[in-house]
């Protein structure tokens, strides 16, 4: 049972999918629909990854919020103008508003958007991520990798289910907890799940199957915040990932893989998580380091073998548009 004073994530999305034969009135449809992120946010990391992977960059459009907003919602103050290009709105809330006039939960990244109407279809990021996958393949490129193998579904559906309760919103149960029994319980769940991960990690190159697959696109968005930010501005600090010897080769391993690193913007994500939350960090100071140019050192992962791709190839770089800054 949770201490006193747990944070309790909401999970009350817009649940409407794009599929290819249209059930939820959403048809796939190349051009119709725009795909908005946030570089700063783990959960929009993975649909960008997925998109990368899939090779949707010219059927999907791709929005980017920049990393910093406030309880208007997500906004697009990098854009020029503040207003995104194509939807030309101002707040991601606007395309929620547009779907349900006075919408009343949480307004989130991934969002896709229908481009015609203006309105939000779905923020339910697990499902957009397992969709991108499936229902999109008729437009996906020559190669792309089967991150969901049927043969592993189960694995990987227990495997993703702990990360998630465990890592990928056991770091928020640490940073947002309210009270110091949440916050013990939510460290020890940590830190026990990522004790077991690296054991799993030893001698296998990826989490399930000898290939990239759903559960190590879930893992690694957490993963590449976690000494930048997760260490010490939610206080996961009993040790940094770079002294977790198989988790930060397993780590570096996927972040040199295409289609993971180069979706990632270091500044942007410690713009968000320093400046937004004034709780945690009233000062709004952002910290200098750590160095990122650690994660192009040598991995040595090839030795445990494995294909990233399965049967499938590597994704061509991304559009020059959508290219993320060189670590220096």
């Amino acid at each position: 049972m949770a201490g006193e004073g747990a944070f309790e994530r909401d999970r009350t999305y817009l649940t409407s999918r794009v599929t290819a034969d249209g059930r939820d009135g959403w048809p796939v449809e190349p051009g119709r629909y725009r795909l908005v992120i946030a570089r700063a946010c783990p959960w929009a990391n993975r649909a960008a990854i997925v998109r990368r992977l899939m090779g949707l960059e010219g059927v999907l459009s791709l929005g980017v919020a920049g990393p910093l907003h406030d309880e208007r919602s997500w906004s697009f103050h990098l854009d020029p103008g503040g207003r995104d290009p194509v939807l030309g709105i101002e707040r991601l809330r606007e395309a929620f508003e547009r779907r349900e006039p006075g919408y009343p939960n949480g307004v989130t990244v991934p969002t896709i958007v229908d481009v015609p109407s203006g309105q939000a279809v779905t923020n339910d990021f697990e499902r957009i991520t397992l969709d991108l996958g499936s229902q999109w393949r008729a437009h996906q490129r020559e190669g792309a990798p089967d991150l969901y193998p049927e043969r592993w579904r189960d694995e990987i559906d227990e495997v993703a289910d702990s990360v998630y309760r465990d890592v990928n919103d056991g770091v928020y149960q640490c940073g947002f907890a309210r009270g110091q029994d949440a916050y013990d319980e939510a460290y020890a769940r940590l830190w026990g799940r990522l004790d077991r991960l690296e054991e799993r990690l030893r001698g296998r190159r990826y989490l399930v199957g000898d290939r990239i697959t759903e559960a190590d696109v879930r893992l690694f968005p957490t993963l590449v915040r976690f000494d930048a930010v997760y260490h010490g501005h939610f206080k996961c600090n009993r040790q940094k990932l770079t002294e977790l010897p198989a988790l930060w080769g397993y780590a570096r391993d996927l972040f040199q893989t295409p289609g993971f690193g180069d979706t990632i913007d270091f500044a942007q994500i410690k713009a968000h998580y320093y400046v937004v939350h004034h709780a945690i960090n009233p000062t709004g100071i952002v910290p200098r380091g750590p160095d990122p140019r650690g994660w192009l050192s040598p991995h040595g992962r090839e030795a445990l073998g494995g294909r990233p791709f399965g049967e499938g190839t590597p994704p061509r770089p991304p559009p020059v548009s959508e290219a993320v800054p060189p670590l220096v």
